[in-house]
């Protein structure tokens, strides 16, 4: 991982919002809970954050010296849960996270403006236009670009007035939730932007947050099913796995394994795949496996031992050499010293028949946490390749707590590697084969990475 820099300051370079717009926001936080939320939130990743050695721990003690002013200012509850995202977001970690009180979440609206809803994507580094209403077709097409906000250009509106909000451990993850989120803010907030249609022409709009009746959306949303199981020509089956965190995927898999058995090729679907429970995932794995050990991610966790830390003061790296006393204390002192949890991989016993045939598994920027440690499990099959983006890039075990006011945040307490030690969190889960969307994919309405994955197992049906 890279070294991470923590900015020196946090205050607010563009307002979120402009208060006269906007319903009166509450203010029910003392100016002990203010200094008490933040001191909890600074002390918890001190004590419990994996990647602490990753930052630069002087910025970071003087940021929040900063914030101590400036949190005891704040007007209100939902400027002050702002800055403690601003102040989280420097962490630059995708399981450490700060989150408002449900009333204050529930103010926030991404991509309403009444008569108009558009969903923004990150194609290329633009903030395209991917999904709007059916109604407002011809006036905002699928594939339009915006490329101003309040008189900036949309990248430099980002830089300054989104992007410090979001906590992500990789680059690509930071601009497309900034792009996702590029008009996110409170019922009542006004923007003025302007719109380059795919014809070239220019739409100005001024866009107010309010509540959207029309739901005819173009094109309509995907079922959300928990799992999807679909047939495609060569007795090619598509299985689409969208989440781990709910135990039921379990029963609704068995059902549909009979059905599986006929299958020549495989995909299986893990790009809305955000995590959950890594032993549900490698459950479901374990059935199209060849081997009978599956290898898993290895797991570290900070230690803590108070006399090691003390003595560590005194100890500089050239006492280090050749003791190893004293390099215990210095690593303890400078926060490096991790817990390794024992390593075995798992021996699968599995009476049922299993599905060895070319599979793919298609994976993209939301891949996430427990499906990144289903790739890390499947990562040496032969028969498996990846096909798509990188994925999300972050997983862990975070440290939950509440924060004043009814908010809460979380902190990684776990790091995750491969069973050989290279590192995927911060650089995502590489593709073997990439497939990256264009806009002319969104405007034809097209999935070129499910494209590519079937004429890939095509190629390899054929073979046999």
């Amino acid at each position: 991982m890279k070294k991470w820099i923590v900015a020196f300051s946090l205050l607010l370079s563009h307002p979120v919002f402009a208060q006269s717009s906007v319903a009166q926001l509450p203010a029910t936080l003392s100016l002990s809970d203010k200094i008490y939320g933040l001191s909890r939130f600074w002390e918890e990743v001190n004590y419990n954050f994996v990647y602490l050695d990753k930052i630069d721990r002087a910025k970071w003690d003087s940021t929040y010296r900063a914030l101590i002013t400036q949190v005891a200012a704040t007007p209100d509850d939902y400027t002050y849960y702002r800055l403690l995202q601003k102040f989280c977001a420097t962490l630059h970690d995708g399981h450490t996270n700060v989150w408002m009180p449900g009333p204050l979440s529930d103010l926030q609206l991404t991509k309403m403006f009444g008569d108009y809803w558009f969903g923004t994507a990150n194609i290329g580094g633009k903030a395209i236009i991917t999904r709007t209403l059916r109604s407002k077709l011809k006036e905002i097409p699928i594939g339009s670009e915006v490329i101003e906000v309040d008189g900036m250009p949309t990248a430099q509106y980002l830089q300054d007035s989104v992007k410090p909000y979001i906590s992500s451990s990789t680059d690509y993850v930071l601009e497309d939730q900034a792009i996702g989120g590029l008009l996110q803010g409170l019922m009542g907030t006004s923007y003025k932007v302007k719109i380059r249609r795919p014809d070239g022409s220019i739409l100005p709009l001024t866009l107010t947050h309010e509540s959207t009746k029309d739901t005819a959306f173009y094109p309509p949303f995907p079922a959300g099913n928990l799992l999807e199981l679909k047939w495609y020509d060569h007795d090619i089956a598509y299985l689409a796995l969208n989440s781990f965190d709910d135990p039921k995927i379990d029963s609704l898999f068995m059902d549909k394994l009979p059905e599986l058995y006929k299958a020549k090729g495989l995909i299986i679907d893990l790009r809305n795949n955000g995590g959950g429970s890594t032993n549900i995932g490698t459950r479901i794995l374990q059935y199209f496996m060849k081997d009978s050990v599956m290898q898993h991610e290895r797991n570290f966790t900070r230690q803590h031992l108070a006399a090691f830390k003390a003595w560590g003061v005194y100890v500089k790296p050239v006492d280090t050499m050749y003791n190893s006393w004293n390099k215990k204390a210095w690593y303890y002192n400078h926060d490096k010293m991790l817990y390794a949890f024992d390593y075995s991989p798992d021996i699968i016993h599995l009476a049922a028949k299993r599905l060895v045939v070319p599979t793919v598994l298609l994976i993209g920027h939301n891949t996430a946490s427990a499906a990144e440690d289903f790739l890390i499990s499947a990562a040496d099959q032969p028969h498996m390749i990846r096909i798509g983006e990188r994925s999300y890039g972050s997983t862990g075990q975070p440290f939950l707590f509440d924060l004043p006011g009814g908010g809460g945040a979380r902190v990684c307490t776990k790091k995750d590697t491969y069973p050989d030690g290279r590192e995927f969190v911060g650089y995502g889960v590489v593709p073997e084969i990439d497939v990256q969307p264009a806009v002319k994919d969104f405007i034809d309405n097209k999935d070129p990475a499910l494209d590519k994955s079937l004429s890939y197992l095509q190629q390899q049906i054929g073979k046999k």
